[in-house]
């Protein structure tokens, strides 16, 4: 059928033989095989022009949409081929990418020597940018039908402050007590309170609190506490230096927040089988969690 709309564009089957890339007498079998299977004539043909038949033409819209159809699939086959032979594009977020992803790109390139890296770290806040990547690192599970979402891993969260701080407000030693003090949190979505559930084996803590900052950036969360604003709820691979040179102090460590939206590898369905892209997605889930445990 795209053979057919092909000939009548270009009116002639030497044009069409031409643009396919196929002997002439190939064309002439087609449409032949084509009239005989549909059962009706499409279409007659002088030395100098072609007719359509009333159901050539009226099939003929149709053939042009099969003949559209087809195109697309080849361009979109040439640019998969373009792809696998092009650097694997990687976006990150920044907050994950330059504590979680930067240790591990060397190792990737070490064990894939054949599949170059192109990374960038910045902020996705919609996928309205993602056909820019085969693949993105970012918190959370949601996306289009169109995508994959693997799960690499969920971060524990902490609580924790500056010595600073905690020498002006004093050290929380109950979770009831953190009520007295200034919360630096994740947004909640339900308003100005956030609720912090806390949970120490079957024992089970329930604060709700007014925080003195909700924002939806890990990172701009750590840099208010340190400053010194107050007791922050972060992802504790965040905080691991930070703890380890004493500028930040884990407080209630008994006490297990809830984890961290999970970490998710997004990339498009239609890269679900590319080779690239499943090698660094089971690199990735097979060394993030131990990156995330510490």
């Amino acid at each position: 059928m795209a053979t057919f709309a092909k000939v009548v564009d270009l009116n002639g089957f030497s044009a069409a033989a031409r643009a396919l890339k196929v002997p002439k007498a190939g064309i002439s079998r087609a449409i032949a095989e084509l009239e005989l299977e549909l059962g009706v004539q499409l279409m007659t043909r002088t030395t100098r022009r072609l007719h359509l038949t009333p159901a050539g033409a009226q099939l003929l819209p149709h053939c042009r949409a099969i003949l559209e159809a087809a195109e697309r699939v080849r361009q979109r086959a040439a640019l998969l081929t373009l792809q696998r032979q092009g650097p694997l594009r990687v976006f990150a977020d920044t907050t994950f990418g330059r504590v979680l992803l930067a240790p591990l790109v060397p190792r990737f390139l070490e064990r894939f020597p054949n599949i170059p890296l192109e990374v960038e770290l910045g902020e996705l806040g919609t996928f309205a940018r993602s056909d820019d990547y085969d693949l993105i690192i970012r918190a959370g599970e949601s996306a289009g039908p169109e995508y994959i979402a693997k799960i690499l891993g969920a971060p524990p969260s902490i609580l924790c402050a500056t010595p600073a701080y905690l020498q002006k407000a004093g050290i929380p030693t109950t979770p009831e007590a953190l009520e007295a003090h200034a919360l630096l949190t994740p947004e909640s979505g339900a308003g100005p309170l956030y609720v912090l559930h806390l949970s120490q084996g079957a024992r089970r803590a329930e604060i709700t609190i007014s925080p003195k900052l909700a924002v939806n950036d890990p990172a701009l969360l750590h840099a208010a506490m340190a400053a010194g604003l107050g007791i922050a709820l972060l992802p504790e691979f965040l905080c691991r230096q930070g703890i380890a040179a004493q500028k930040i102090k884990r407080l209630l460590p008994e006490w297990a927040p809830p984890l961290q939206e999970p970490l998710c590898a997004v990339y498009s369905s239609h890269l679900a089988t590319d080779t690239r892209v499943v090698a660094l997605v089971d690199f990735l889930a097979a060394n993030i969690v131990p990156a995330l445990a510490g």
